[in-house]
């Protein structure tokens, strides 16, 4: 099968979405088909066999130049006004002038590809696409649940207006993604979400779940860093619940020796940053960005224990990587969590930094309980979570989506 796999951006290795779009691609490659990825900056890192096309946004949101004004000359083409105009009036255009420019690029090339599969974009560009392809679409889970915590946290009433127009593509995705046929998300939990949020009828959605590099995500061969905790949080947003995490390391390391590795990029002089200045724990807590594969595999499994704090979440890749390395995983009640991690993992309630606190603490009191914690956890993985898995059982979807296709245009 000719597969065009669309991505708005796709960091390579901190964030699900730049992870899904390699694994799942490779693992397709590997089982016989031909995958094209489209996609915005950042660009994916991607394996033998994968082609990449570049889908150049004016890159406004760059980490070294966020909310960039372009020079004169940059502008192509009134896309690249639209996405400028939605910028300067506080919304987020990405989603929206992405599917605009694969739509316009997917235009010229009709018989190339046998399914088009869109990650997360659900732009309104999806929809010209849907008239000439078979078109599945993964929503790892709705975004509405990142604009109510951030709504909730917000405090000022002119954040929260400001707030709410970034998330104005929302109603974009909404409108798109009822007239897409055939959806992806990632757990049960999610498929559960997006019904409520986007008033999806359940037989169009196909729950899926994310997979994880056995072999490199492994448990390791010399003695794990004492009193180390991890934490992979790809985005500094509430929805994360890092703040929670701070508080309980802050109680922690009054009675024991303990280490935080944060792995997430922080915006410099933002609310982490200030939160653990404030709790006096920098001493204590490290940040990491940016790192390969391999290197965040050997962190998670240098940690006695791993952390996922998060206040919600759609399915928790870093859960299941922490898991497959064997370490012992403390994390949040919270969304799809529970799902994912099953009786292999101590879950705590969200937002309650004493409780977690009191969890950490025990596992890092008791060797024989992270050990066996991390043992069951390794094997659920094993069970549950391969990419090979994800890539057949994608496949499959597709599969549907052509004979669909093919019936309304016979």
């Amino acid at each position: 099968m000719r597969i065009a796999l669309l991505s708005y951006r796709s960091k390579p290795h901190c964030g699900g979405q730049g992870v899904y779009v390699r694994h799942l691609s490779r693992e397709l490659v590997a089982q016989g088909h031909t995958v094209e990825v489209f996609s915005g900056q950042p660009y994916p890192e991607l394996d033998p066999g994968v082609s990449l096309t570049k889908v150049p946004s004016l890159d406004l949101y760059r980490d070294e130049d966020p909310f960039r004004t372009p020079r004169p000359g940059e502008y192509r083409d009134l896309i690249d006004v639209l996405e400028v105009a939605t910028m300067w009036t506080a919304g987020f255009p990405e989603p929206r002038t992405f599917g605009l420019r694969a739509a316009r690029l997917l235009r010229e090339r009709l018989g190339d590809f046998d399914v088009v599969h869109d990650n997360q974009s659900l732009g309104s560009g999806l929809l010209k696409i849907a008239e000439r392809f078979p078109l599945v679409a993964t929503i790892h889970h709705p975004i509405t649940r990142d604009r109510e915590l951030d709504l909730a946290s917000a405090g000022t009433w002119r954040r929260k207006i400001t707030l709410r127009r970034w998330y104005g593509f929302l109603r974009m995705q909404e409108r798109v993604a009822r007239r897409i046929g055939t959806l992806l998300t990632v757990s049960a939990n999610s498929a559960d979400d997006i019904r409520a949020a986007f008033g999806i009828r359940p037989e169009r959605i196909h729950t899926i779940p994310l997979g994880v590099d056995t072999e490199l995500f492994a448990p390791p061969s010399t003695p794990r860093v004492a009193g180390r905790i991890v934490c992979v949080a790809s985005a500094d947003a509430p929805l994360k619940g890092v703040p929670t995490l701070l508080e309980a390391v802050a109680k922690l390391r009054t009675e024991r020796e303990v280490e935080l590795v944060l792995v997430s990029k922080l915006a410099p002089g933002g609310a982490t940053e200030r939160l653990i200045d404030a709790l006096a724990i920098g001493d204590v807590v490290r940040t990491v960005s940016g790192i390969e594969d391999a290197e965040l595999a050997a962190l998670l499994a240098s940690a006695e224990v791993a952390a996922v704090p998060s206040l919600y979440e759609g399915f928790s890749l870093p859960a299941v990587e922490a898991m497959s390395c064997g370490t012992p995983l403390v994390a949040s009640r919270a969304g799809a969590i529970p799902e994912v991690v099953g009786d292999a993992g101590v879950l705590v309630t969200p937002g309650d930094a004493a409780q977690l606190a009191g969890a950490l603490a025990d596992l890092l009191e008791d060797p024989g309980a992270r050990e066996d914690l991390g043992i069951k956890a390794r094997a659920r993985v094993l069970d549950k979570y391969s990419w090979a898995a994800v890539a057949a059982q994608t496949a499959r979807v597709y599969e549907q989506a052509v004979a669909a296709h093919e019936g309304r245009t016979n």
